[in-house]
């Protein structure tokens, strides 16, 4: 009689094995979505860009470097570098002589050679009489656009600025959109804070 009972009990355990491996399998793997790393963002603190040969000042962040591109008839163009977001704002200046729907039409067609990539291009006037600053934001909206966001501004009489944000690496704006909003609003502060000089 134990003899029987030692038989059975290999018997019960499998059985059961095989019972809970059946009640497993109903449930559906549902694979992970991939993950990005997690980025920490610094706290907003500005200084401000008031070299006295430039013909304009502006705040900027201090977790930014500015950088001269001194090249022949780019006097006065700098790059604001992130090295922390491998990011930059390009900014180009420009006298005014009598050509300013030309300026004007070269931003426009700077953004529009985003439009193959761009889902949507969306755009705001920025308007500040009193510092006599006038301009269009641009936000373009496309996960491999290269620029998510160009701005113009100007007093319409002297002075012209333009500006682009880059990402000095392949576009992938799904996975940057943190970084995108957060820079974004440091090119806010730039153009709420941007003086002509002259």
């Amino acid at each position: 009689m134990s003899n029987k009972k030692n038989y059975c009990l290999p018997f019960y355990f499998l059985v059961g094995a095989i019972i809970l491996l059946c009640m497993a399998c109903n449930e559906v793997y549902t694979p992970k979505p991939r993950s990005f790393y997690r980025i920490d963002l610094p706290e907003k603190a500005y200084q401000v860009f008031n070299e006295k040969t430039y013909p304009f000042r502006y705040e900027y962040p201090v977790y930014a470097q500015i950088i001269p591109f001194n090249q022949e008839g780019e006097k006065y163009w700098t790059n604001v570098i992130f090295p922390d977001f491998n990011a930059q704002i390009n900014l180009s200046y420009l006298e005014i002589h009598n050509n300013l729907k030309e300026y004007i039409a070269d931003a426009t067609m700077f953004v529009n050679k985003h439009q193959q990539k761009a889902v949507g291009i969306f755009e705001r006037e920025y308007v500040y009489p009193e510092g006599r600053v006038y301009g269009v934001i641009y936000d373009i909206k496309g996960s491999g656009v290269a620029s998510t966001c160009q701005f113009y501004l100007t007093d319409s009489v002297h002075h012209f600025v333009r500006g682009a944000l880059y990402f000095m690496e392949t576009p992938n704006n799904d996975s940057l959109s943190p970084i995108i909003r957060f820079l974004r609003e440091d090119i806010e502060n730039l153009i709420r804070t941007v003086e002509w000089k002259r």
